[in-house]
């Protein structure tokens, strides 16, 4: 076959045309150590703290400690295909994560990397996993209600959008069923809810994701997935891809609510990390800069200023307590951080008090400001109703002779833990807890019998859907009470209607 000198002088035109001037230089470094998740190498000097960095079988790290002789990169990733003296690259950008609308319904990793089979995520936005959080002047303070729709909350321990509100207690106390509840009743609201499980059983997760799927909530929800075969890096980098991912729709003006599921285990995963990567352990064997491993996430929760869009991300960080010890290193750490506390005892769990928050324990630091005006009305006295029952519960078994005053202090305690249970994935309406508890506080409920009071509860919300609608809709609208006389008119004609049904 025979080539033409025409074809080969335009294919060496072609190729000189194409032909760029340009060097392309990358630093690379040498790996000298890997296992357990992280990895070691000389010769990137000039690395930054918390650059990625790519390995030759393309697995990527992050620089993490920046020593004199070598760089201790942590492994975001499996860490079986990387061997000692194998090239390891700077990239010169510091870890990101996607984020955007095409994440939402999704169920992701760490890296933003789809887990849930429904096909690859259309995103080209990306922010970087750590950010200052916004200063004071870039704030302004929490005054707007965000509704869990579980009336042991919304009237006890109000959350407000742009508040950090931890949620803390022994294994199996009914923590993640808070979080899902108040997911679900973000429906309609406005909101976009990120589920952060981090160490959670794969299975745990896939059930919570079918639970919100059942009740609409997966619309508006990204949930952000570290199980526990995950190495170290990834459930230590979890909370933070999950509040980058809230913080792109937070600064575009919109609502965010973000749960940590839980903190817990992130803190022993970067204990885990810290002490192979030989920084010194402190107390409990947990690095000194763990406080801050916290702070830094739960500070970048906000309700920003009008100037930056007023948008709010709005944290629930859960810690796991051993045997209710809330002194601890970590729970008190967080409890330090956060704007409150949601205590959930054990002891109540077991006796049927579901959602079983301790009032005692439990506060919230923005209170009424995170209330409607109807809300703050009706719970004023709750707290105080409830401790008085507990204090005299303890005391009332050891006497049979009670005044009549203590009688009534008991009834109306029974009561009130009564009105204060709720099934699970049925979050209220505020406008129907505020009827609730109106009823509660004003005497309707005292002679119901305490065993009847779900059932009179939910005869109540259908008598007034059927012939009071405009009442319920008036505390949704304006969030004042109606006029006294025609709630209590409406609540005399329901209890006729009651005790007739009863008979």
């Amino acid at each position: 076959m025979s080539i033409k000198a025409e074809e080969i002088s335009a294919l060496i035109k072609q190729q000189l045309a194409n032909y760029q001037d340009e060097l392309s230089v990358d630093e690379v470094g040498t790996v000298t150590y890997v296992g357990d998740g992280i990895a070691r190498a000389n010769g990137l000097d000039n690395a930054l703290a918390g650059e990625l960095l790519e390995f030759d079988d393309g697995t990527y790290g992050m620089a993490q400690n920046l020593e004199s002789n070598d760089v201790g990169i942590v492994i975001l990733g499996s860490f079986k295909g990387i061997r000692e003296g194998d090239n390891v690259k700077r990239t010169g950008r510091i870890m990101e994560v996607p984020v955007g609308d095409a994440l939402i319904g999704r169920v992701v990793n760490p890296l933003g990397q789809a887990i849930d089979g429904l096909g690859e995520m259309k995103t080209t936005k990306t922010r970087p996993v750590e950010k200052k959080a916004p200063g004071v002047m870039e704030r302004q303070s929490v005054k707007e209600p965000l509704q869990t729709g579980l009336k042991a909350i919304d009237a006890l321990v109000p959350i407000g959008r742009g508040q950090r509100e931890l949620v803390i207690g022994d294994r199996k106390t009914g923590k993640t069923s808070v979080a899902v509840d108040t997911i679900i009743n973000q429906k309609n609201e406005d909101m976009i809810c990120i589920y952060v499980a981090i160490g959670q059983k794969e299975s745990t997760v896939r059930a919570q994701v079918e639970t919100l799927r059942k009740y609409g909530a997966m619309d508006y929800t990204i949930v952000v997935s570290a199980g526990p075969s995950s190495p170290a890096p990834l459930l230590w980098l979890a909370p933070y891809a999950g509040a980058a991912m809230g913080e792109e729709f937070m600064y575009n003006g919109k609502h965010v609510l973000i749960v940590y599921d839980d903190l817990s285990k992130q803190a022993d995963a970067y204990r885990e990390l810290s002490l192979i990567l030989r920084r010194p352990p402190g107390r409990e064997a947990y690095p000194g800069d763990v406080f801050y491993l916290h702070s830094r996430l739960l500070e970048r929760a906000a309700k920003l200023s009008d100037k930056l869009g007023g948008g709010s991300m709005t944290a629930l960080p859960f810690i796991e307590t051993k045997a209710g010890d809330v002194s601890a290193y970590i729970p008190t750490n967080v409890i330090s951080i956060t704007d409150g506390q949601i205590f959930l005892d054990s002891d109540n769990f077991y006796s049927g008090v579901r959602p079983a928050i301790d009032a005692g324990t439990s506060v919230s630091r923005v209170g009424g400001s995170a209330q409607i005006k109807a809300m703050k009305k009706v719970s004023g006295t709750l707290r105080l109703d409830l401790a008085s029952y507990r204090e005299l519960e303890s005391f009332a078994q050891f006497g049979s002779d009670l005044d009549e005053a203590t009688q009534s202090k008991l009834n109306r305690g029974r009561r009130t833990v009564e009105v204060l249970k709720q099934p699970l994935h049925k979050p209220l309406a505020v406008e129907k807890q505020v009827l609730i508890l109106y009823a509660l506080t004003h005497g309707f409920l005292d002679s119901v019998p305490v065993d009847d009071i779900a059932r009179y509860q939910d005869e109540l919300f259908d008598f007034f859907d059927n012939n009071n609608k405009a009442l319920l809709d008036s505390i949704k609208e304006t969030g004042e009470l109606p006029a006294a006389d025609k709630l209590d008119s409406a609540l005399k004609d329901f209890a006729e209607s009651f005790q007739a049904t009863a008979k």
